[in-house]
């Protein structure tokens, strides 16, 4: 399946989803137990009342990646989709960069559930946030 017209390229090999057009992000690695997601900062789209990236920004890549990690098959013709339960963002730095990077991996989990750990960064390496997520698996996935 192409990528919607218009929409960013995303190594899923699947058309963006709403948010993901909303938005503007990119799913640029994914692999067993890890994704990474990437945004080029747009301050018209992205921005908050202050200027700076809004917090949820931070908040959907890092579930975005979590959710990703934990949803890995190898084989596009069978898809597992998850659900986020739970969500932890933690604050910690300001971006100081024009790109953010979100990193996730999968810690643990069952057959129904999983955990992933995140960490939000700009292209200077600068840490922005951390995250941590329970997700369960969507039922026929």
């Amino acid at each position: 399946m192409e990528d919607a017209p218009g929409a960013p390229s995303s190594v899923t090999g699947e058309a963006a989803y709403p948010i993901q057009r909303l938005l503007g992000f990119e799913v640029t690695e994914w692999s067993e137990g890890f994704a990474r997601v990437e945004l080029a900062l747009d301050p018209e789209r992205h921005g908050n009342r202050y200027g700076i990236p809004h917090g949820g920004v931070h908040a959907t890549l890092i579930d975005t990646a979590c959710g990703f990690a934990g949803s890995w098959t190898g084989d596009p013709a069978a898809p597992r989709h998850a659900m986020t339960l739970s969500l932890t963002v933690n604050y910690v730095g300001q971006t100081r960069g024009g790109r953010l990077i979100a990193e996730a991996r999968v810690s643990g989990g069952g057959r129904r559930s999983f955990f992933a750990d995140a960490r939000l960064s700009d292209e200077t390496g600068a840490l922005i946030a951390t995250g941590t997520a329970t997700l369960r698996w969507r039922g026929g996935s």
